[in-house]
This record gives C-alpha cells, sequence and structure tokens, in this order.
C-alpha cells in the first residue's frame, strides 16, 4: 500500500528564532503544492495543549498507511513533547517522524522534508522512531553499547 502523510508545522509561538527565516503564512500551502503529502498543518505551538490535540486528532484519525511528519524544533526534544500524545494516541510510533525546521527557510524546509518524505516512502523510519536518514542504532558507537542515541 502507499504510504499516506500528513505534515504538521510548528511555529514556536512565532517567537523563537530559530524560525526567524521562515514564512509561516505561505509554508503549508507551499508544502501542499510541493510535495506528496495529505495535508499540511500549522500549530502555533506543536507542545502546548493546543498543538497536543492537534497531533491527538490528526494520529487518531490516522490508519495503518499513514505517517505523520512533525516539522518543528530538535527531534530529540520533539520525543520527549510528544511522548504522551503518541502513548494517549495509540498511533504507531514508528509512523511519527521528528523534523527538524530550525535555523532555515522555506527553500530548505521544503528541502529537509521533501528529502525525509522520500526517505519514509523507500525504507519507512528507522527503529529509533524519530528520525529518518541514516539509523543512529545501526551506526552507534561502541561505548553506547548499540544503542541509539535517543537511549544515551
Amino acid at each position: 500500500m502507499a504510504k499516506k502523510i500528513k505534515l504538521v508545522l510548528c511555529n514556536c509561538k512565532g517567537l523563537c528564532p530559530s524560525f526567524k527565516d521562515v514564512n509561516m503564512n505561505t509554508l503549508p500551502f507551499e508544502a501542499e503544492s510541493e510535495l506528496d503529502i495529505e495535508y499540511a498543518a500549522l500549530s502555533p505551538q506543536s507542545c502546548g495543549a493546543g498543538g497536543n490535540k492537534v497531533l491527538l486528532d490528526v494520529m487518531r484519525s490516522a490508519d495503518e498507511d499513514t505517517y505523520v511528519l512533525s516539522g518543528a524544533c530538535a527531534p530529540e526534544a520533539q520525543k520527549k513533547l510528544f511522548k504522551r500524545v503518541l502513548r494517549e494516541s495509540g498511533f504507531n510510533e514508528k509512523h511519527f517522524v521528528a523534523v527538524d525546521i530550525r535555523e532555515t527557510n522555506n527553500d530548505g524546509v521544503i528541502k529537509r522534508l521533501k528529502e525525509t518524505i522520500e526517505f519514509v516512502e523507500e525504507k519507512g523510519v528507522c527503529p529509533c522512531q524519530f528520525a529518518a536518514g541514516p539509523c543512529p542504532e545501526e551506526n552507534a558507537p561502541k561505548e553506547l553499547g548499540g544503542k541509539s542515541a535517543f537511549e544515551k
């Protein structure tokens, strides 16, 4: 089956300097126009109460072929911030992909999302659940005991 991808973008209250070059007014439209996704939703703060409810609704309405991309802060932070939402929703954690969209502009965000979508389409998500691209578990240093970078 083809994978369905839903995108939830975070504006970090519009105050985070790492998003200063991203035009959040046009980004959802650009994403829907340029990427193979079901839709793009913009939350003013994904980690806030309202943003958590948006993610919860998106995850609860998803079927087994749906992946949710969260364009926001560092994947490691998203893992902590959305742990309860993932648990409460019953959503397959391996279908949730956190994408870091900080420190770039709209073109950079679209490029990161496109690369992530291509990876998900080809390989799914790595076992650490919160990263696309080379799996940290496969490349974990011996001092981590072969564990994911997220399991330090």
